[in-house]
């Protein structure tokens, strides 16, 4: 239950048209129902303005369902992440409603629309190709939170005209959120290029030397541009939902 729903149920309640027993009811699985398996949080929607995520990677298929089912049933979207294609046709198969997008391997259940966070777009933009899967989960992940986006990919510093071709884009996001493998040195290029906040997300991308990431990691920790604030290896998941913090909360103060 979200901030929206607990108000027009207390609204409810005061005129009259719902019952002191009925909104008990409703409130019933408040903060959270335990599935044995799996305890769901169902009230981080009033404390955090966003539902819980369900991380598939790790879990079963049927697991994955009943987690699903639990967060749907009472009429919210669903956001599932890392979800292999195995699980992904086994959730398809009992919920249709779920769209999976493949290289993303995300699956979102929409059942009420999205509210748009703000009018202004997150910039994600990639070094190369080899990065679109995290990049692809950022962008499915900010469109559930109620983000725009603007696709700016395959802008690495090998052929750093790319980037520099997109300056019309740099200049009018509100974030913007640069993914890189290899050395990692995308971010600097796009720290030293725009004022807004900037999130850097290190892909595990690279011949030996890249160490699964941990070389773009630390390049990016280590950037020569002020300010960049830096993700997990392939979270494009906490990209997004760090922008969308920082979109969400820019006119509060």
């Amino acid at each position: 239950m979200d901030e929206a729903k607990l108000l027009a149920l207390l609204e409810s309640v005061k005129t009259g048209a719902t019952s002191s027993q009925e909104a008990i009811s409703s409130l019933r699985s408040l903060p959270f129902a335990d599935l044995g398996y799996a305890t769901v949080d169902h009230h981080r929607a009033l404390r955090q303005g966003v539902p819980e995520v369900l991380f598939g990677q790790g879990k079963t298929a049927d697991q994955i369902i009943g987690i699903a089912h639990e967060l749907a049933k009472g009429g919210g979207n669903v956001l599932v992440t890392r979800l292999d294609e195995s699980r992904a046709d086994a959730l398809l198969q009992r919920y249709p409603a779920f769209r999976y997008n493949k290289l993303a391997r995300t699956a979102v259940l929409e059942q009420q629309p999205v509210k748009l966070l703000s009018e202004s777009e997150v910039a994600v933009i990639s070094a190369g190709t080899g990065d679109l899967a995290v990049a692809e989960e950022c962008i499915e992940t900010l469109t559930a939170l109620g983000g725009k986006t603007v696709r700016v990919y395959d802008v690495g510093v090998a052929g750093i005209h790319r980037l520099l071709a997109k300056r019309e884009i740099l200049d009018r996001v509100s974030v913007a959120i640069v993914i890189a493998g290899m050395e990692g040195a995308l971010p600097s290029a796009v720290g030293g290029l725009v004022s807004v906040p900037v999130i850097a997300v290190p892909t595990s991308v690279g011949y030996g030397a890249a160490l699964g990431g941990f070389a773009a990691l630390a390049s990016m920790l280590t950037s020569c541009a002020s300010g960049i604030t830096v993700c997990n290896i392939d979270n494009g998941f906490g990209a997004a939902f760090a922008a969308a913090r920082i979109i969400r909360n820019r006119d509060r103060y």
